[in-house]
């Protein structure tokens, strides 16, 4: 162990005796830190999300300055991820790295068939791998958990194991409840952040992955998170915008204001047409057989929304909406 690693003890928040965790989580924990601490150096696959952070929060306290995150910067990340990795790589205390890679290089992960997060995460690791090498680091983890293998088409995963990444989490036994109980033990702002898929998600199986459809999907769900909205992904058919919103947040988007103002800025950032999916929010909705992102739940959320103002019951009286009022952009 590197002679800066930071002393466990009393302030440790996976030690003996604290009441911050289910003894048996605490115990799953502690296993996985040793595990990590009889590394001689770990780069964890760091996307800012809640298991990665765990991961690299562990891997710091075990092993201190020989541990890196690193995050893969990639068409297929937003900017808004990013930023979010770097804060919490902050937070933490870890050093923070960063690689970058094109996944349209690649004509099998453009074809976008049911192995598209194969041929991705093939590549990102590789990449992880070779930054690994150049700092003279011998271990690369991810932040698998062990609720991971069982969640259905995981293609992902089978590039985990081709690769023999470490997954400390799930060689661990760590359950994803489990994984937000000690972000929260750890104080970590990402402990109860929603899972987030990649870019890509959003195009349907089958239809070409290009950096225009990339960009309007970004472009589109940034403007979605600027308006307060959590629970969304805008699914992109070919230049038909299907926007998809959580069902406690659906009523918000059934407001005429609403349907004005996200038909013309969509249509500002690329899209031909665009419609609300009156079914809501759910993951995988374009994927084959039931995919489910890549196995990711929840929103797109980078914590930086805000709420609109409550609505006006007389908006519906004829008088012009202003959109920029209520929907800025």
């Amino acid at each position: 162990m590197d002679q800066d690693a930071p002393a466990v003890g009393i302030d440790d928040p996976i030690a003996t005796g604290t009441d911050r965790l289910d003894p048996e989580t605490a115990e799953k924990a502690r296993a996985a830190r040793e595990d990590l601490a009889a590394r001689d150096g770990v780069l964890v696959a760091f996307s800012g999300g809640v298991d990665s952070s765990v991961v690299a929060a562990l891997a710091h306290d075990a092993l201190g300055e020989d541990a890196v995150a690193c995050t893969a910067r990639s068409e297929t990340l937003p900017a808004a991820e990013l930023d979010d990795a770097k804060r919490v790589a902050g937070e933490i205390g870890i050093r923070h790295d960063t690689v970058t890679f094109s996944e349209l290089d690649d004509p099998n992960f453009v074809a976008n068939d049911g192995d598209r997060c194969y041929h991705c995460r093939t590549m990102r690791l590789g990449r992880m791998y070779d930054r690994a090498r150049e700092l003279g680091i011998g271990t690369v983890c991810d932040g698998t958990n062990a609720d991971d293998p069982g969640e259905g088409h995981r293609p992902g995963l089978r590039a985990v194991e081709e690769l023999d990444v470490s997954s400390p989490l799930l060689d661990a036994g760590i359950t994803k409840p489990e994984v937000r109980e000690i972000a929260e033990a750890y104080g970590l702002s990402v402990a109860d952040k929603p899972s987030m898929a990649c870019l890509s998600s959003r195009i349907p199986t089958g239809l070409e992955v290009t950096e225009a459809r990339l960009s309007r999907v970004e472009r589109a769900e940034t403007i979605l998170r600027e308006w307060g909205f959590e629970g969304f992904r805008v699914r992109d058919h070919d230049g038909l915008a299907r926007v998809e919103i959580a069902p406690d947040e659906l009523e918000r988007a059934l407001d005429p204001a609403f349907a004005d103002a996200v038909h013309e800025h969509l249509t500002d950032v690329g899209f031909e047409y665009v419609t609300l999916d009156m079914a809501g929010y759910r993951t995988g909705s374009v994927s084959p057989g039931g995919d489910t992102d890549d196995g990711t739940v929840g929103s797109v959320d980078d914590g930086t929304g805000e709420g609109d103002s409550e609505e006006s019951d007389d908006a519906d009286e004829g008088d012009a909406l202003d959109l920029d009022r209520r929907y800025p952009r």
